[in-house]
């Protein structure tokens, strides 16, 4: 027999039949039969055989919400993740429990309201299951299930996103004959909102009317978060002005969720403007008001705003909270100050501040994002040691760690996983796909999709991408074009991602005839052309200098009505500077100017690399100028742009001072950068210095190339050939040569023919230096077949 799907049409049914029954019949009117004389909860019989005492009664029901109120640590606000897992709450419901036992055993029947109070618990520990269970018996026990008890459960189900189950719960609900208050239906407007079903959600908040209810602040709030979350902010605010406008007066929940609102959108003028009508309201901003504004503040480069507003925070008397902590280590696992963010997570936690799960995974995550592989492993120790129980996100971040470590045995991941009761994910295939491509493990990659596919789990758009992809850069184009067709035949289209790797691939070819075509071949298998790929486009053929061609997909583009943006523009800068022409570059900055699209710091530092690849150093100073007078901030790109053009006119001085004003504004320059610098000081025989600045850069985090290699040991192999040079520093010379030549042969660097000619003739022995040379050259050969 099919299976109903629960969707939209069945919450719109529930819906109407909400709105129109006569709430006066009763579940045991329409289901006789469901009374029982046997009733049980969780294997635990009731004893009814004697009538309690009210004061017995009384006594026991405030002595189980007592300890129920214990897994109310924290904050209750609505904004508050659902993720997060307190052991308060455990140890809350486990003593409320064992006081249900005692009632039971003591012979006190508890009533609907004690009933109540074990459904929230339970529900409120994700333990789902036991409460729809003890719903299921507090009816067979004819007790008369208020609005409350359906509430609690219908909450947690949209909450859990088992939104099929909550339209049941719903529908039974509705059989019962229960009459429909203001907050079950906030709840279920929330739960509509949250599970993607807008159209039901907007629908029964026009209808509260008809119901005669009138919504409250809560249900208000619940609508604006809705809105805001779906990126409707024009919606949002309709709602608020329509609240203020009949004296509901909005909460500190109904303000955050507007701020998130506009924090989400990139909207932080406007959110500060939401921050300062509420404090003039004077609705006091929380916790989660500001973990929303410090986050924001911190991804939009906002350092300056953020920190003072952490400051407010703290004079207002309000204490750090996991979501703070949430909004520093983000932004720190941006910048990669990993040091600072475990230093930070030490000093919140000595201040009393217990780290969550979502914290550790957070900083798991960062130390393996950047580069510190062993770090995120200590780390997932440390949780282990702590009783931390991970959860599938964490999981799979330690997943990758593995990878990275070259510790990829699946059976040995998902026997871990079964210990921790979890199941791979979408996600945790992604991980492991991608760490077998990263591998070269292309046969392991199909492997693990078929598999994927073998346990019901459907690929989505991500999945085939990183298929694609990885069979791609492995040389399987029939493998990655029979991964696009299945992808098609899943109802999956051709994303922008899917559309550069594939064209990417077509580049290499260097023939505009086979990009087009791989164009037209996605757009055949219903490519949604936006200006997205128009920029894909126009960017790979600029890349190879096909500027007419370009131009063409411009006027294309144009013709369809899709306007050129910044990227456009940069594409075609781009194509003109590596075609040297530079001429057209200023004129196509000069159009972007007049079609009033803003240059980014990307379009200077084109026009900055074309400048310094002419030696117009002087004009590449000049429009350094205008992009101070803009207002932009010049980036890492920049400064080594400019030490790159003053390299190549030998102003090394000037070389110097950008570098020194680089490293002063909190940039980590480049090997490029470094390796210029080693070369001047090389050349000039300063190998003291060149070699200080190798030790700088790796521990900055730089690592040397095989180019940073050549020039140092040609310079220390150079020094040896000066006149009257001491037995001493020969040695040492020597020693440093061959020191970096054994370094470099351990990275699995081949030297270039400069390189190996002084390594010959500084280590050969008289009259040998042409052997040695050749023995190093087709020594070298073989190891580049």
């Amino acid at each position: 027999m099919a299976k109903r799907s629960v969707g939209l049409p069945f919450s719109r049914l529930l819906l109407n039949q909400a709105l129109k029954t006569p709430m006066g019949a009763t579940y045991h009117e329409l289901y006789p039969s469901a009374r029982t004389s046997n009733p049980s909860l969780l294997g635990r019989p009731f004893c009814s055989t004697s009538t309690p005492t009210a004061v017995r009664h009384l006594l026991a029901k405030m002595e189980m919400e007592k300890h129920l109120k214990l897994m109310e640590s924290g904050s209750d606000e609505k904004l508050i993740d659902v993720n997060r897992t307190r052991n308060a709450r455990q140890n809350g419901l486990e003593e409320a429990l064992t006081l249900y036992e005692e009632m039971v055993g003591s012979g006190i029947f508890p009533d609907v309201v004690t009933f109540g109070s074990i459904l929230y618990g339970l529900c409120k520990h994700g333990k789902l299951s036991e409460g729809k269970l003890l719903l299921r018996e507090m009816g067979k026990m004819g007790m008369n299930l208020n609005n409350v008890s359906y509430t609690i459960l219908l909450d947690a189900l949209f909450k859990a996103g088992k939104v099929a189950e909550a339209l049941m719960t719903l529908a039974c609900m509705i059989v019962r004959g229960n009459n429909f208050d203001v907050i079950a239906c906030t709840v279920l407007i929330d739960g509509l909102f949250k599970s993607g079903q807008i159209k039901e959600a907007e629908y029964l908040f026009c209808n509260l009317y008809q119901l005669n209810l009138v919504p409250n602040y809560i249900t208000y709030s619940a609508l604006i978060d809705g809105r805001c979350k779906l990126g409707d902010i024009n919606g949002a605010e309709s709602a608020l002005h329509e609240m203020e406008e009949k004296d509901c007066v909005p909460n500190v929940i109904t303000y955050s969720s507007l701020i998130n609102g506009y924090v989400k959108q990139g909207l932080l003028h406007d959110a500060f403007k939401v921050l300062r009508k509420m404090v003039h309201k004077n609705a006091m901003p929380n916790i989660c008001t500001y973990a929303i504004l410090l986050d924001g503040s911190f991804k939009a480069g906002w350092q300056d705003i953020a920190l003072d507003l952490y400051s407010k925070m703290k004079q207002g008397g309000l204490k750090d909270n996991v979501f703070i902590l949430d909004a520093f280590v983000n932004n720190m696992k941006r910048s990669g100050r990993m040091e600072e963010a475990e230093e930070l997570v030490a000093k919140m936690a000595s201040g009393g501040l217990k780290p969550d799960l979502v914290n550790y995974t957070n900083l798991m995550d960062g130390f393996l994002k950047s580069g510190k592989v062993s770090s995120a492993l200590n780390l997932a120790q440390e949780m282990t040691s702590k009783n931390v129980v991970f959860d599938i996100v964490t999981f799979n971040v330690l997943i990758n760690c593995l990878f990275k470590l070259g510790k990829s045995d699946t059976e040995s991941i998902y026997s871990a996983m079964r210990e921790m009761g979890l199941s791979p994910d979408l996600a945790t295939y992604n991980t492991m796909l991608n760490g077998n491509f990263k591998k070269g493990n292309w046969t392991s990659a199909l492997e693990l999709w078929n598999e994927m596919k073998s346990r019901k789990l459907i690929p989505n758009a991500i999945t085939c991408n990183i298929m694609i992809n990885g069979l791609c850069e492995a040389g399987r184009m029939e493998n990655a074009i029979d991964i696009l067709k299945e992808m098609v035949l899943m109802g999956l289209y051709p994303t922008s991602t899917t559309y550069r790797i594939l064209l990417n691939i077509s580049s290499k070819s260097r023939r505009a005839d086979t990009i087009l075509q791989t164009h037209e071949l996605l757009v055949n298998m219903q490519l949604k052309v936006d200006k997205d790929v128009y920029n894909i486009l126009i960017s790979n053929l600029c890349k190879l200098g096909m500027t007419r061609k370009a131009t063409a997909v411009l006027k294309d583009m144009e013709e369809r009505g899709i306007i050129a943006d910044t990227t456009t523009y940069n594409a075609l800068i781009h194509g003109y500077c590596i075609s040297s022409h530079l001429k057209r570059a200023f004129m196509t900055y000069s159009t972007m100017l007049s079609e009033r699209v803003s240059p980014d710091i990307e379009t200077y530092n084109l026009l900055l690399g074309g400048l310094s690849k002419a030696g117009l150093i002087h004009e590449a100073d000049d429009l350094l100028s205008e992009i101070k007078k803009r207002g932009l901030v010049p980036n890492a790109c920049t400064y080594e742009t400019l030490m790159c053009g003053h390299c190549k006119v030998r102003n090394t001085k000037e070389c110097l001072r950008i570098y020194c004003e680089m490293v002063i504004k909190g940039f980590i320059p480049k090997p490029r950068a470094y390796n210029m610098l080693i070369g001047y000081f090389s050349k000039m025989g300063k190998m003291k210095q060149a070699k200080e600045l190798m030790n700088e850069m790796q521990t900055k985090g730089v690592s040397p190339t095989c180019t940073t290699y050549d020039i140092l040991i040609c310079g220390w192999c150079n020094l040896l050939k000066m006149p009257d040079l001491g037995s001493t520093l020969k040695i040492s010379y020597r020693a440093e040569a061959k020191r970096l030549f054994i370094e470099m042969n351990d990275r699995g660097f081949v030297p270039c023919e400069s390189t190996q000619a002084c390594i010959s003739s500084t280590f050969a022995a008289p009259g040998k230096k042409a052997d040695a040379r050749m023995l190093l050259k087709s020594t070298y050969k073989r190891k580049r077949e």
